[in-house]
């Protein structure tokens, strides 16, 4: 692959990390400037025992979890508790969500939801990496997800609803 490609991927990739935790185009462009600075600054430690793309990807959530610790975004929000929460329900088939609706929703998520709900259903962490990431133990980490993922539920069925009534009303 041509040098250029691999540059216009590894930012446009990296970009989507970094926006998924600022929720501004601003701050993720800022955070994708820092995240490269990082990069090549630290290019002397990559081992090319893993994927490039990978260790960039780390360097670009480390610095958006940095980024919502210096701004206190996830920390007042970590505690968020909402008791109105509805478990999460089984899949209907006749379910239909563009990934652009949810990832609209996921960016409505509080902060702190949304940052555990990224790291571990989009990056791939574990809980237990999640709570070191964040300084939080890992049942903190699992209970956050598990909220979010029953809002997200929550929004998904309403966004069915809504969709349903206006499906059956334009027949």
């Amino acid at each position: 692959m041509p040098s250029f490609l691999k540059t216009t991927f590894y930012k446009d990739n990296m970009m989507a990390v970094c926006y998924r935790y600022t929720k501004s185009v601003t701050d993720a462009e800022d955070l994708l400037q820092e995240g490269f600075v990082k990069v090549f600054r630290n290019l002397h430690q990559y081992r090319s025992e893993g994927e490039l793309g990978a260790w960039i990807r780390r360097i670009m959530v480390n610095s958006a979890l940095n980024y919502l610790k210096k701004n206190r975004h996830y920390q007042s929000e970590l505690s968020f508790t909402d008791t109105t929460l509805h478990p999460v329900t089984e899949d209907h088939p006749e379910m239909r969500i563009t990934g652009k609706e949810l990832a609209d929703l996921i960016r409505q998520l509080p902060t702190g939801y949304q940052t555990i709900f990224n790291l571990h259903a989009v990056e791939g962490f574990t809980h237990v990496e999640i709570g070191k990431m964040l300084g939080i133990n890992e049942g903190t980490s699992r209970s956050q997800y598990a909220r979010a993922r029953a809002l997200l539920s929550t929004w998904v069925e309403k966004l069915y609803e809504d969709n349903k009534l206006r499906t059956y009303a334009g027949k």
